[in-house]
């Protein structure tokens, strides 16, 4: 009976989840600069309706709330992955120098030829898969390095932590390198490009995104015991059968996959990996058979209202929405840095 009360509370923070995050997704596709009324946009959801509401819905606002849909959860999902195999309440993939590689290899393809000014001075990417290829090249590229040493010389969970923090450091000099020999153009392009924007996915991006991330989520899930006997130590994980090493290694590497394809195609978009599953941790508890599902809805809930509040706030300017997240991630940082100080 307690189990039964266990498992239905979970289930009812899921529903609760489910639930508000369509309301904010209803509620993103009827505001904006054209605003349309709720039951058009039933109406052009369910292919009826005028067609000036069908096509803001369908080609305009349904591939960035989509967007924002994956990329909260692949974040989400990555953040308490890492948290629990590296055991470490502030490990993300952001920590692994994913953002800082992504960045390098976006300002590396700008200075190639790939940024543009159109006639009204608005920044835009004259071959922006040329950008998303080298953003996904360099975010892959500081995660392999910092594997390739773990399985090398057998590093620690601390240690990995360390090498990526080394690694950004690293990507933050390569970059402002690159920017130094920028001219004014290509170096508002680098700027524009790092700020999160979900209206740069198409239909497209979301297919791949959502390919991407839909096998590594199922292979998370799959191994939610091996987290939960991670999360308690490696030498509890052994005795029950994990392979320690090896699990933390492909599940690191396949966390840092699908942020990076979410980074490449929408830019650097920060602390949903950090917010979503402590926010999860405090309401559902840290039991991964939950956590990984809760936080990848959490991580949707999060990014689409971020993105709608990025939309509305200053109307009709549309501010980036990696800067609400940044807004709402850095005090949660320093909340769970003083808390873990205050743990010693």
């Amino acid at each position: 009976m307690d189990y039964e009360r266990y498992v239905a509370r979970k289930l009812s923070i899921g529903v609760l989840l489910f639930l508000f995050t369509i309301l904010v997704s209803l509620y993103s596709l009827s505001h904006g600069s054209y605003s349309i009324p709720l039951r058009e946009v039933l109406d052009a959801l369910l292919g009826k309706g005028n067609e000036s509401a069908h096509l803001v819905v369908w080609k305009v606002r349904m591939p960035r709330i989509v967007a924002g849909l994956l990329v909260g959860s692949a974040l989400a999902v990555a953040g308490a992955v890492m948290q629990g195999f590296l055991r470490n309440p502030l490990a993300t993939p952001f920590t692994m120098g994913v953002s800082h590689g992504a960045m390098f290899g976006a300002s590396l393809a700008i200075i190639l030829g790939a940024g543009y000014a159109e006639s009204s001075g608005r920044i835009s990417l004259d071959n922006p898969y040329a950008v998303v290829l080298f953003a996904f090249i360099g975010a892959m590229t500081a995660v392999g390095v910092i594997l390739l040493l773990a399985r090398l010389k057998g590093l620690s969970p601390e240690a990995i932590i360390l090498a990526g923090v080394a690694m950004s450091s690293l990507f933050v000099a390569l970059t402002t390198f690159v920017q130094y020999f920028a001219d004014e153009l290509q170096l508002a392009a680098m700027v524009y490009w790092s700020f999160g924007d979900l209206g740069r996915a198409t239909w497209r991006e979301d297919a791949i995104m959502l390919a991407v991330f839909t096998p590594v989520f199922i292979y998370f899930v799959i191994k939610r015991w091996d987290l939960n006997a991670s999360a308690a130590g490696d030498e509890v994980a052994k005795s029950v059968g994990v392979e320690v090493e090896r699990v933390r290694l492909i599940s690191t590497f396949l966390a840092a996959l699908i942020t990076a394809v979410s980074v490449a195609f929408v830019g650097v978009i920060g602390f949903i990996g950090l917010i979503a599953p402590h926010a999860i941790r405090l309401v559902a508890g840290g039991d991964y058979r939950f956590l990984i599902p809760l936080s990848a809805l959490a991580g949707a809930f999060l990014l689409v209202t971020a993105d709608t509040v990025a939309r509305l706030v200053l109307a009709p300017m549309v501010l980036p929405v990696g800067i609400v997240t940044s807004f709402l991630g850095a005090p949660t940082f320093i909340y769970l840095l003083v808390k873990m100080e205050g743990r010693r």
